[in-house]
């Protein structure tokens, strides 16, 4: 008897010693991405310097705790709502240490933009970062409480990240049209948006494993058997912007698509005038670069509309599939409509039959293993 009350307490003391770790990792992670983005706002340069510095700390904790849950398993082979509190903890652990990783990442470009001038205003990166660390907090909360409806709301926040960072880069990107930014500032701005749009994703990450702690059941990616699909050129400007059109009009089931280009220019004229005749409307799109396509890390194919495209293309992860389609961009023909007109039916014909050889692969049953 006095074994059996002996193992509970240790038990007992070592959940609380996990939680205790989860919380100081959390706290970490949460008072760096408040610096970063203080680092940014008022230009201090020794506190990005922090930022950057204290990650390792952040690594090391990450290990530790890591090193923990480990040991806990050894000592207590657990089953049940333990086995789950401990394969979560590994999860929060990871995401802690990435949203760590992003706030790393804004301190850093805090020292590029820096010396620049003029200045962009901060007011919509304070309130994304501030939406961030909020929601940091509470799916911390709803770890510590178990608390379900709390991861619940709190993932209904993600949505509200995702509005900001688009609403940041478009801002970015009028600003550089304007000359109201010098251009070296323009892409570490966007940097900084992504990271606390992706802290935000990582805290929404967080509270999915909360969940699975609470009722045992797995709800990443349930339901989201939608595929995504992203045409990438040079500008974006007019083949990519087509191509991206005509595959959302063919209602292809579960499959998305969207596009953008390298140097983003305004969409062709004659691409809006030539689709408007095939009853789609590209009068309100307007030319983005990858970064301004929200969560464009979670599609599964980019197609380089060229070699220009493919080598202008960005790191990518690893997982997503790189296809290049040499398909002959009528934005150069020149000349009367007899002229150009021929050359946008013969683009806009490829790329519908391509289009839709590519989501019947997709869409395809898998074939059965052929019988020995």
């Amino acid at each position: 008897m006095n074994t059996h009350l002996h193992l509970e307490e240790t038990l007992r003391r070592d959940i609380e010693t996990l939680r205790g770790k989860v919380l100081v990792m959390a706290r970490l992670a949460e008072r760096a991405l408040q610096a970063s983005v203080q680092a940014l706002v008022q230009g201090d340069r020794r506190l990005a310097y922090s930022v950057i510095l204290r990650d390792q700390y952040i690594d090391e904790q990450e290990t530790e705790l890591d090193r923990f849950c480990l040991e806990f398993l050894v000592r207590h082979q657990p089953a049940g709502t333990h086995l789950r509190l401990v394969f979560t903890t590994i999860h929060v652990n990871r995401e802690l240490e990435r949203i760590g990783d992003y706030a790393e990442s804004i301190a850093r470009q805090a020292l590029i933009v820096s010396p620049l001038l003029p200045k962009p205003s901060y007011a919509r990166f304070v309130e994304l970062g501030d939406l961030a660390v909020h929601m940091l907090g509470d799916a911390i909360q709803a770890f510590l409480r178990q608390d379900a409806d709390l991861a619940w709301r709190t993932m209904a926040s993600e949505e509200r990240a995702n509005t900001l960072r688009s609403t940041i880069n478009n801002d970015l990107a009028e600003a550089g049209r304007l000359r109201l930014l010098p251009p070296a500032a323009l892409n570490p701005l966007m940097t900084v948006a992504r990271r606390l749009e992706r802290a935000a994703d990582q805290t929404k990450n967080l509270c999915e494993d909360v969940l699975y702690l609470c009722t045992g059941e797995f709800i990443r990616h349930k339901g989201a058997d939608g595929f995504r699909i992203l045409f990438y050129d040079l500008t974006n400007a007019c083949l990519s912007q087509m191509a991206e059109a005509i595959g959302n009009s063919l209602g292809v089931p579960r499959i998305s698509f969207s596009s953008a280009g390298s140097a983003p220019q305004p969409v062709d004229a004659r691409a809006i005038q030539f689709m408007a005749a095939k009853g789609i409307d590209l009068s309100r799109q307007a030319a983005k670069t990858l970064q301004q396509v929200p969560h464009w890390e979670q599609c599964q194919v980019i197609i380089a509309l060229g070699p220009e495209a493919l080598e202008a293309l960005p790191e990518h992860p690893n997982k997503t599939v790189v296809l290049t389609w040499t398909i002959p961009d009528p934005a150069p023909v020149t000349g009367p409509s007899e002229t150009w007109k021929p050359a946008f039916e013969a683009a806009a014909r490829t790329l519908e039959s391509d289009i839709r050889e590519l989501a019947g692969a997709i869409l395809a049953e898998p074939q059965a293993e052929p019988k020995p």
